[in-house]
């Protein structure tokens, strides 16, 4: 069993930068892919981005490419999600993933932890 613990959300205005991590425990998530998922109210659940176990590939949803940066500290065993130019639409409880495949995946069916969520609200 891997334990994930989201923190670091918040308030902030468009535009600014904002950087949430993932915190593991019971095992070494250097055996997992991880992912980052959101839902904005209303909505479903959607995926962010992913890096694979030793962090050599990354996948970013295209509505944050090139603003958000995904990275891992297997040592730490805490995964980042690094947001920039933050938009309103950004906003929602942002959720970590660890994905046991061999694969790196976007499909939240393929990920079997999950944490309790961060809330994230971008004002305009």
């Amino acid at each position: 069993q891997v334990q994930l613990v989201e923190s670091g959300g918040g308030l902030v205005q468009a535009g600014s930068s904002l950087t949430v991590s993932c915190a593991a425990s019971g095992r070494t998530i250097s055996n997992y892919h991880m992912g980052w998922f959101r839902q904005a109210p209303g909505k479903e659940r959607e995926f962010v981005a992913a890096i694979s176990w030793g962090g050599g590939t990354t996948y970013y949803a295209d509505s944050v490419k090139g603003r958000f940066t995904i990275s891992r500290n297997n040592a730490k065993n805490t995964v980042y999600l690094e947001m920039a130019s933050l938009k309103p639409e950004d906003t929602g409880v942002y959720y970590c993933a660890a994905d046991p495949s061999l694969l790196l995946h976007y499909r939240q069916d393929h990920y079997d932890y999950w944490g309790q969520g961060t809330q994230v609200t971008v004002s305009s």
